[in-house]
């Protein structure tokens, strides 16, 4: 199997799973046209094909940044989604569908490329689907790396074109009622895994902040003079 169509199957599977990237481009192509979801989830695939490079490439200095900071990335993005899922929840259709200049393209295309950025999971789950494969082989070799990463690029935007195409299919279902308590619906559960981003990125801050924590006590303290063995396996 081809480089290539293995990058197209790992893209396509890790963009597949509903998120709220899925919400959004769902609801701008019912709300607005098909190019708008489209180019949503060019953003999305985009990020997504960064993160593969990053992995396919084995980028130390970006992926131990991504490992280390992703804390306060996920709120970030948590901080993103409930802003856009608020402006969604208040936003009527007949508005939205006056958005649909370049401007309005541009934001679509940027608001999913940040989010997508700002989940660091995204590059562990392409390392670890890599490892699994096998793929990590072609380090050191840019064309078969670049080769894999188009296909992930490919194998992502392909799951946005079916998504927003089914999407457009029934698009001619909704009315204005229907258009208003999708909004809504689509807000509402934006905020919330933007809730649960902010969670997890207050909740591994914690974890992390841990060890440090305990070292920076004992350092502290002459009675608290930690063994060789333990102090070993903090430190290591």
């Amino acid at each position: 199997m081809s480089l290539l169509l293995k990058g197209l199957i790992v893209g396509f599977c890790l963009a597949a799973p509903v998120g709220p990237i899925a919400a959004l481009c769902v609801q701008r192509t019912i709300s607005k046209n098909l190019l708008a979801g489209l180019i949503s989830g060019l953003g999305a695939a985009v990020a997504d094909a960064f993160y593969g490079a990053v992995a396919a490439f084995g980028a130390t200095i970006i992926s131990e940044f991504l490992i280390a900071e992703r804390s306060w990335m996920q709120r970030v993005g948590g901080v993103i989604l409930i802003f856009m899922g608020l402006r969604l929840f208040l936003t009527k259709p007949f508005e939205q569908k006056k958005d649909i200049d370049g401007k309005g393209l541009f934001g679509d295309f940027l608001s999913t490329f940040l989010l997508t950025l700002t989940n660091p999971m995204t590059f562990v789950a392409f390392a670890a689907v890599f490892a699994t494969m096998g793929i990590g082989a072609v380090r050191g070799r840019p064309i078969l790396t670049a080769e894999l990463v188009i296909g992930v690029l490919l194998g992502s935007a392909l799951w946005w074109l079916i998504l927003c195409g089914g999407a457009h299919a029934l698009r001619r279902h909704f009315d204005f009622r229907k258009l208003t308590t999708m909004n809504k619906a689509t807000g509402v559960f934006v905020m919330g895994v933007g809730v649960v981003y902010i969670f997890l990125g207050t909740e591994s801050a914690r974890e992390g902040a841990k060890p440090s924590a305990l070292l920076s006590e004992r350092a502290a303290s002459p009675l608290l003079i930690p063994s060789p063995p333990i102090e070993g396996r903090w430190l290591g």
